[in-house]
């Protein structure tokens, strides 16, 4: 278990970085283009036999009919999966950062300092008056205290999960899938 909390501490600032992408992805979305769409349309190969009984083909007018409708739709759908992978990786980095605060003692200015605002060992052990043994000891105290904190989430998430039945199960996994959990 502490491997996870091990990797959310190495991956933050990478995570941190992707939110603030995908938050300026989200505010500037332009989706796909008008001529995106009809180019992906005419380049397709349809299925079945062809007879063309007309000089303007079946192909032609589909794409003069449906390329709106398609745009929409491939843009609604873009924009809420980036929404909802915003949304995931908002929820874990927050669920992170709260549980580094709710840590115990004088760990939580600690590892604040080491995980989020990424300072050196050095730095830490000056302001904090720890030695470099000490700061080990937190460390590792703290990731353990962290591991118990998920450890906890997991099994209120697995309880949920339970109560949902069936049908609850193909969401949830979904949203699994997504983030950092197991």
């Amino acid at each position: 278990m502490s491997e996870r909390i091990e990797h959310l501490i190495r991956t933050y600032p990478d995570k941190r970085l992707e939110l603030k992408v995908m938050e300026m992805q989200l505010r500037h979305f332009a989706g796909i283009t008008e001529d995106e769409v009809i180019h992906t349309m005419y380049f397709t190969q349809p299925e079945g036999e062809r007879v063309q009984t007309s000089r303007t083909s079946d192909k032609t007018a589909s794409i003069a009919l449906n390329y709106r409708d398609r745009q929409e739709r491939i843009n609604r759908e873009w924009y809420e999966y980036l929404f909802h992978q915003y949304e995931v990786l908002q929820e874990e980095l927050d669920f992170f950062e709260a549980s580094i605060s709710q840590l115990s003692g004088s760990l939580p200015g600690v590892i604040y300092d080491l995980v989020i605002r990424r300072e050196t060992w050095e730095t830490i052990m000056q302001k904090h008056h720890i030695s470099r043994k000490t700061l080990a000891k937190y460390r590792k105290k703290a990731i353990a205290e962290l591991d118990r904190m998920y450890e906890l989430r997991d099994s209120q998430v697995e309880s949920y999960l339970l109560e949902l039945g069936e049908g609850g199960y193909v969401q949830a996994w979904r949203y699994l899938q997504c983030g950092f959990w197991k």
